[in-house]
């Protein structure tokens, strides 16, 4: 299966950790070359780092993905760089500190802000030269808790549920330039998850909502989003796709 991405030009936000590095490195991997995209600028170039050690064609940009310009500015950037973006991975995204179910302003506007605008202004900044490119193809990351209730933040459902629905909107808007599709993991073992995986009874607790019985792995999601963003999926455009152990088929 070798080569499902070749020829394509993948822009991957949040490619500095977790499920984006993942991304990122298994796409480059397909054929793809990567515009590793990252606030934290160390981790977006050793994402990069080690794309390029595999043979892989790599490039690291730092970018603020909660800011309209500079979103135009990454585009611009990778576009001149590689010469085309077909590819728009929006993997940026944070959870909220704990599981408030009242969370203050600040933190409200810190998780929708990542979660939500920063899944937004990619797109939009994105939108002319995935157009052009005529397979242009955009998958976002949601999560479980865009589709079912849970226990984390009101912030971060509502960031997510907004997301699949964000999906939905640009698939009908977007087509036929450009597919527009979503995958919403359940929980997935990632430096983002570590410090709630790490209290026992939360986990123990969890885990028996999971069918599979086990939490996921970043390269599993990035499976999914590599079949969205190939043209194996040239017929797929508006879909949430759950990849969560069965969470949701409860």
């Amino acid at each position: 299966m070798a080569g499902r991405m070749r020829g394509k030009v993948a822009l991957i936000t949040g490619a500095g950790s977790g499920i984006g590095a993942a991304t990122a490195k298994r796409l480059a991997a397909e054929g793809a070359r990567i515009a590793c995209v990252d606030r934290m600028g160390e981790r977006a170039k050793e994402t990069a780092r080690l794309i390029s050690a595999a043979g892989g064609d790599a490039h690291a940009v730092e970018t603020d993905v909660t800011d309209a310009a500079a979103c135009e500015r990454m585009v611009d950037h990778v576009v001149a760089h590689f010469g085309a973006l077909t590819t728009l991975v929006n993997s940026a995204g944070v959870r909220p500190e704990g599981r408030d179910r009242a969370p203050a302003p600040a933190e409200w506007e810190r998780v929708v802000d990542t979660n939500l605008t920063g899944t937004y202004y990619p797109s939009r900044a994105a939108l002319p030269a995935l157009s052009g490119s005529g397979h242009g193809a955009i998958v976002n990351l949601s999560s479980v808790y865009g589709m079912v209730g849970g226990s984390l933040s009101p912030a971060y459902a509502a960031s997510k549920g907004a997301v699949v629905n964000l999906t939905r909107q640009m698939a009908m808007q977007w087509a036929p330039a450009v597919r527009v599709n979503c995958v919403c993991p359940g929980m997935i073992e990632t430096p983002m998850t570590r410090a709630l995986l790490e209290d026992p009874a939360f986990r123990e607790a969890v885990l028996l909502k999971y069918p599979l019985q086990r939490f996921g792995q970043a390269d599993e999601v990035a499976s999914a989003i590599l079949y969205l963003a190939s043209d194996e999926a040239s017929f797929v455009t508006g879909v949430s796709l759950a990849v969560d152990g069965g969470y949701t088929a409860g």
